[in-house]
């Protein structure tokens, strides 16, 4: 697998290839958080109207402090960057959308029960890490990460970008670093500019439709 320090264009091309094979597990994820967890006795409230936009922290409250949430910022837009006409991750809330998924209020989930447990399992992985970056940043630069230049950000996610080349001490950063990259990615690429990026066409209506390319059927090995 490429370093984190390959281009930008190769590390954005391969996220892509990433958020194929996850954002339908993502957003598969997404609709429990519409649902009340099973055995709660007071639930969460009706299913929320889905003809309305709701803001961040509406639905419930939200977890990361000022510090955290611009260190969500800046390793949202170190993993996927503005370029040409497509914005960063954090340009289209992706750092709302992390916060908003570790903060579920799933009684199941939080107490170790039947329930999912993703949740909470991200909610403080998520956290470690963000402490790790940030004192890994004050060890070396005497500043919290999101007061780093963007060099000196990509060092540090260069010694926990790839799980398997991971230092024994960096392991459970590097495992952080994995998850974090699946959310920004889920995020991002399932955000209407995400699709766009992707160049995803559908839910488009089309006045006609003349079948896969040939060169597709091919690949397929249906013709």
């Amino acid at each position: 697998m490429p370093g984190f320090t390959h281009s930008r264009m190769d590390r954005r091309t391969a996220i892509k290839w990433l958020a194929a094979a996850t954002a339908s597990i993502a957003l598969a994820d997404l609709r429990l958080l519409a649902r009340p967890a099973e055995g709660s006795a007071l639930g969460y409230g009706m299913n929320p109207d889905m003809s309305r936009i709701y803001h961040p922290g509406e639905l419930w409250p939200l977890t990361f402090t000022s510090e955290q949430r611009a260190a969500v910022v800046a390793l949202c837009d170190l993993i996927i960057p503005a370029e040409g006409e497509s914005p960063s991750a954090s340009a289209v809330g992706v750092a709302d959308f992390i916060d908003e998924w570790i903060s579920a209020p799933y009684d199941d989930a939080r107490s170790g029960g039947p329930g999912r447990s993703d949740f909470v399992k991200d909610r403080t992985l998520i956290l470690e890490g963000l402490v790790w970056l940030d004192g890994k940043a004050a060890e070396l630069q005497g500043r919290l990460f999101a007061g780093l230049t963007v060099a000196a950000q990509t060092e540090i996610c260069d010694e926990i970008c790839y799980l398997p080349r991971a230092k024994p001490e960096c392991e459970r950063a590097a495992t952080f670093f994995a998850r974090f990259r699946d959310l920004a990615a889920g995020g991002f690429y399932t955000s209407p500019e995400g699709r766009k990026d992707l160049k995803y066409v559908g839910n488009v209506p089309l006045a006609q439709f003349d079948g896969p390319p040939p060169e597709v059927l091919r690949q397929a090995g249906l013709a």
